[in-house]
């Protein structure tokens, strides 16, 4: 086992975030890697003291570390960023949201045997906040400059959203797809695209994505590509037959989900939003303040985003071990919360503490 000490970066949350994040916490300690915690606080809860739900002390902690795991954050309403996530991804330039999606037996689900991975460009397409608002004079000068152009007139009624694609986000995106499906003994990457009528954008990316493939020629990944409308269909239909998916911005958030339902919800969803010079993972789900300390809660989809992070840090046998007692527990249904029983008001369902309880326990038995 690893000797050495990993100093991470612990965003707790707010909501729910400081329980499921404790959960995590004590798991990721009970596969003996050492961690050296820089706990630091962001979201709804620091409004008031700093007047940003995201202080610069924060963003110095992850950049300093490299490393960051943090637990669901609320976004203000009314004021601040639009989005904590949004913020993070691009002060800190994590290009690409990582969202693994595979089958747990015991999980509630029409499927079996899923196992995807979804690689999401994380800072272009029409995600990337460039928008005039209907009736605005920048609209309306939008609208008269493209009418200039000798494209179709936009009716002047509209809201524009502008959706930029480049080379240069392509590049890193795709590579990165395929230096994780290398790195993670995974045996294709498909890039999911709408190339037959977004011919100069999402023409494009699959056209660089085609020639970043070939600079893989020799890995042993194979790559194909899609067009998203079909994926959707292909995925609900013959899932089985893709692995790692590589997608622009607006289809990787759709199809993301699309994953998670296809092995049982956001509660067995990790993520990890990744970059050249920093990582921070996170579970996909929401803060649910009106659970916040009740110990109620699902803290799995955070453990997997831990399982993530350890298999980052190179340690990918305490990242296997974590997974297989997760896992071990989902299958056993004894130690789980209430959204993992077969009826909600299962009596014998257990809290969020306890879920992380029963998982260090199977660890512990298992190194016996």
């Amino acid at each position: 086992m690893s000797q050495t000490v990993h100093r991470v970066t612990l965003i707790p949350g707010d909501g729910t975030g400081p329980e499921i994040s404790e959960a995590t916490r004590r798991v990721l300690e009970g596969t003996g890697v050492k961690f050296d915690w820089d706990v630091r606080h962001a979201g709804t809860d620091v409004m008031e003291e700093h007047g940003t739900p995201l202080p610069d002390h924060v963003l110095d902690s992850i950049r300093a570390n490299k490393v960051a795991i943090k637990g669901p954050i609320t976004t203000p309403v009314g004021g601040g960023f639009r989005s904590v996530n949004v913020a993070l991804r691009k002060e800190l330039d994590l290009y690409m949201c990582l969202r693994p999606c595979k089958s747990y037996p015991g999980v509630r689900s029409r499927y079996e045997n899923i196992d995807l991975v979804i690689a999401r460009e994380n800072h272009e397409d029409l995600y990337a906040g460039i928008e005039f608002e209907q009736g605005s004079p920048e609209a309306r000068k939008l609208i008269d400059f493209i009418a200039d152009l000798g494209a179709r007139r936009i009716r002047d009624d509209s809201g524009i959203s502008i959706k930029p694609i480049s080379v240069t986000g392509t590049q890193r995106i795709v590579r990165a797809a395929f230096d994780y499906a290398i790195n993670n003994g995974r045996k294709k990457v498909t890039a999911v695209h709408k190339a037959n009528i977004m011919k100069y954008s999402d023409g494009l990316f699959l056209r660089t994505a085609r020639e970043v493939a070939e600079e893989y020629a020799d890995s042993g990944v194979e790559f194909e590509d899609r067009i998203v409308d079909n994926m959707c269909m292909q995925l609900v239909q013959k899932p089985e037959l893709y692995d790692v998916l590589v997608l622009p911005n607006l289809y990787g958030d759709i199809v993301s989900d699309l994953g998670a339902g296809l092995i049982g919800g956001l509660g067995v969803a990790p993520g990890g939003n990744i970059g050249d010079e920093a990582a921070v993972f996170e579970p996909t789900h929401g803060s649910a303040p009106k659970y916040a300390g009740q110990n109620k809660v699902n803290p799995m989809a955070m453990m997997l985003s831990g399982v993530l992070m350890l298999r980052h840090l190179g340690e990918v046998g305490a990242a296997d071990r974590l997974e297989k007692a997760i896992a071990a527990t989902i299958s056993e249904g004894r130690n789980v919360t209430y959204d993992m029983k077969p009826h909600r008001d299962d009596p014998t369902a257990v809290g969020t503490s306890q879920v992380a309880d029963g998982i260090i326990e199977k660890m512990e038995a298992d190194a016996l």
